[in-house]
């Protein structure tokens, strides 16, 4: 048997990985600025992590949502806690897409309606719902497109209110920051506004921090410097630091019926050590801290290369474009240089390294730069 030949593969295997380095089967050390799609968020291989796990699946790392499992309230807790959401409620899940799901599906039962406005160029996930209000047609099936979704410019506060006028709408949809499209930030005064609008229009309003989220821009969520409070807060990725988790935090005036929800693997024993393991490296580090200022240096120095045409993002989630004669420089970089980085549209690189990155780290990533477009 073969595998479905969906993915563009590098011919490279990473077989071993430690804080922000990686060796592959040959023996090659990689400088790993991209962490897996955003996942590697306190760094490959933590001990913290490892023991958590160890210790965890030498117990019990499986049992169904059907008996209590106090691993998902202390998570809940202590994410609470550090998000600054201590009053909402978690729903927890495997994946990102899935965290989406649910989220739609609440805001549906919620309002008792069904269109859903979601932003252009934005990126939901691929399962049914999550992947119809995913702004690429090319990944959706006809079966995908029986779902009743708008999509309107980022940062147009206009096309969104001339959309909720309609009062049908049951959700808007929206990206911390919009990761796939190249690294686009919405405005803060768009979201406050888009915050009041829901409001009047009795719609509920999800933030997608999957790949936002969770320290990677120097706040727990890329939203919180808008002063906002989304009714749903979808996440994943650097959650588990690599082991499939993911979560909806759920504004407190939501019902919660019993069957509403569910899942089979959702917040497992293991999945739930992870997910703790995470938060107290956190803040145990202070890696929202370290993810601000390693940010900072690493945008000015980036701001010192010459054929770098803009620098989008914040904390350590950054597009850089280049200008169009260096669109190669990402595949430059990793054959040449051992550096792994992220891609966006033909000459747009993005940067999602773990939160535990260093200044020596980001110098030598420079230096390489530097070399490839003098």
């Amino acid at each position: 048997m073969n595998l479905f030949d969906v993915y563009s593969l590098w011919n490279i295997e990473p077989v071993k990985a430690k804080g922000c380095r990686v060796w592959d089967s040959k023996g090659i050390e990689y400088l790993d600025l991209y962490g897996g799609h955003a996942v590697i968020s306190i760094g490959h291989s933590h001990p913290t992590y490892v023991k958590a796990l160890q210790n965890q699946v030498a117990e019990i790392g499986f049992y169904s949502n059907s008996v209590q499992n106090s691993l998902q309230q202390e998570l809940a807790q202590k994410l609470g806690e550090q998000s600054g959401y201590p009053d909402y409620s978690l729903f927890l899940c495997n994946s990102g897409a899935e965290a989406n799901e649910n989220a739609l599906k609440l805001a549906s039962f919620h309002t008792g309606k069904r269109r859903v406005i979601a932003f252009k160029e934005a990126f939901h996930g691929r399962t049914s719902g999550a992947v119809a209000v995913t702004d690429n047609p090319n990944i959706q099936s006809l079966f995908n497109k029986g779902h009743d979704v708008v999509f309107v410019p980022l940062n147009d506060i206009n096309a969104v209110e001339d959309e909720l006028r309609k009062e049908d709408v049951a959700a808007v949809i929206i990206e911390g920051i919009q990761g796939v499209a190249g690294i686009y930030v919405p405005e803060s005064n768009f979201l406050q506004q888009l915050e009041s609008l829901c409001k009047q229009y009795n719609t509920v309003l999800i933030l997608d921090e999957i790949q936002s989220g969770y320290g990677r821009t120097g706040h727990f969520f890329a939203h919180q410097p808008a002063g906002i409070k989304p009714h749903l807060i979808t996440m994943a990725k650097g959650m588990g630091n690599g082991f499939p988790i993911g979560g909806v935090l759920i504004s407190p005036h939501f019902e919660a019926k019993k069957g509403m929800l569910g899942t089979t693997f959702g917040g497992n024993h293991l999945a739930c050590a992870a997910a703790i393991a995470v938060l107290d490296v956190m803040k145990e580090e202070s890696l929202l801290l370290n993810a601000a200022r390693m940010g900072d240096y690493l945008k000015n120095q980036l701001g010192l290369i010459s054929v770098i045409t803009e620098i989008r993002g914040c904390g350590l989630m950054l597009g850089i474009e280049f200008m169009p004669e260096y669109a190669s420089v990402r595949n430059q970089l990793l054959f040449e240089s051992h550096i792994f980085t992220g891609g966006a549209k033909n000459n747009v690189m993005r940067l999602l390294p773990p939160l535990t990155i260093s200044k020596s780290e980001i110098d030598f990533f420079i230096r390489e730069l530097k070399k490839l477009t003098d």
